[in-house]
């Protein structure tokens, strides 16, 4: 008696997301509009290799790693051998670390100011929720010169993402708004007010979006503000204007320095660069300042206007310094990153992904028989040199069976080549029923 087969049920990788070839499609058709709207704005795309080595990540760290070794994912192999080293290779958790190291290594090959835009997967050990992935892909668009960088660059940042969000295919009833800031003009209050910790404060400031503002207020007061500092603060962090006019007069000219002027004039030209924009889809916001001490200049966040509290979908901002952990060169940039996993499964959820079938083929082309395959094949020939993807039918079979086929996988159109001589070509429309002669080599949808 032969022993029974073991088998292994397959079931989801938490965090790891999967979809079905419609769903897929629909993704498809996303990276199709954000590459078509970069490129558009004359980025190139570049794609840097899965793994980075681990002394280039620990490295851009800063720290030997401390701040980024529990979201990282290492290859080793499965099986050491006697002599084998630590794992020296990790999944990129961004595309920061990846885009440094790759300008540091081809610097003397590329053309500066160098635009470049990167759609790839990253890989994060955190718990996966709602619009959280362990495995995901981001859309990242920076623009690097070397020494100094046109500020004009902080402006077409947002003005590209506006293009994007505003007509992905099933986000056109979202509402949407880019929040923008300049972390030189808080950094410059709280140097004129005379408080160090500097880091601490930016960070409460930051989570203005999710606590209220009693609750931000006590935990300055905790790190030992006083309650005239923290009023100031928060009264220069509340600020929400859509102009650089209204920024200008809202801002108290008391407390002042020179970076802090330096921040509102910055902030002001990229809110007056954007004055073509919808009202409202771009408003400076003082509360953003971006948690991460990497960000020197602009920075953006963008969210759903309904719901705030989903957290931002794209964001970014101007740094000095992007490689010089990698190389002896000034390489001032400004970037912004689209989370496009966490944007897509949101639309996904609400069913409001485009729906355009299973396949991508425009026309099936029906076998009658086996002796009309050469027919079936030429059709198809004909109408792929004109442009149309067309699937052909697996084998002979009920023409009901065949255009159920069709149905089930979206396909728009079924095409009949002759049943016999004589007879002239079909071809039916799957969604009005109507079915007319027609001739590979002249029909047109």
């Amino acid at each position: 008696m032969s022993e029974k087969k073991k088998i292994y049920k397959p079931k989801p990788i938490s965090g790891f997301p999967e979809w079905l070839p419609e769903t897929r499609r629909a993704e498809q058709q996303w990276f199709d509009h954000i590459r078509r709207v970069f490129e558009s704005y004359g980025f190139c795309s570049i794609e840097t290799p899965s793994v980075e080595a681990l002394d280039a990540i620990n490295a851009k760290g800063g720290d030997g790693g401390a701040d980024t070794d529990k979201e990282m994912y290492v290859l080793e192999r499965l099986h050491k051998e006697e002599g084998d080293k630590e794992a020296r290779l990790a999944l990129h958790f961004d595309q920061t670390v990846p885009l440094a190291r790759y300008t540091a290594q081809h610097f003397n090959e590329l053309v500066f100011p160098f635009k470049r835009y990167q759609m790839q997967r990253v890989w994060r050990g955190e718990r996966p929720q709602a619009g959280r992935f362990r495995e995901f892909y981001q859309c990242d668009i920076d623009v690097i010169n070397v020494d100094t960088l046109p500020l004009h660059f902080d402006a077409e940042m947002p003005a590209i993402i506006w293009e994007i969000l505003s007509s992905l295919p099933g986000m056109e009833d979202e509402k949407i708004q880019i929040q923008i800031s300049n972390r030189k003009i808080l950094i410059g209050l709280l140097e004129g007010l005379g408080i160090e910790n500097v880091i601490e404060v930016t960070r409460w400031i930051d989570k203005l979006d999710k606590l209220d503002k009693n609750t931000v207020a006590n935990e300055l007061a905790g790190i030992g503000l006083s309650d005239e500092n923290i009023n100031t603060i928060l009264s220069l962090a509340l600020i929400k204007v859509s102009s650089s006019k209204e920024l200008i007069a809202g801002i108290s000219t008391s407390n002042q320095n020179d970076t802090m002027k330096e921040g509102i004039e910055e902030l002001s030209f990229v809110l007056d660069q954007l004055q073509h924009l919808p009202n409202n889809a771009v408003v400076a916001d003082l509360s953003i300042v971006r948690g991460l001490d990497y960000y020197t200049g602009t920075v953006y966040e963008t969210r759903f206007v309904d719901d705030p509290s989903y957290g931002s979908i794209c964001s970014g901002g101007r740094y000095d310094d992007l490689a010089g952990n990698y190389i002896n060169k000034n390489l001032p940039g400004v970037g912004i990153s689209i989370g496009f996993s966490r944007l897509f499964d949101r639309i996904r959820i609400k069913n409001q992904l485009p729906v355009s079938g299973i396949s991508p083929a425009d026309i099936l082309v029906i076998l009658p028989n086996e002796e009309a395959r050469a027919l079936m094949m030429a059709t198809a020939q004909t109408l792929r040199k004109r442009g149309y993807n067309v699937e052909t039918f697996h084998g002979a079979s009920k023409i009901k069976r065949q255009l159920a086929y069709a149905q089930k996988k979206g396909i728009p159109y079924v095409w009949f080549p002759p049943f016999e001589d004589g007879q002239s070509h079909e071809v039916k429309n799957m969604d009005t029923g109507a079915q007319d002669n027609a001739s590979p080599e002249e029909w047109t949808k």
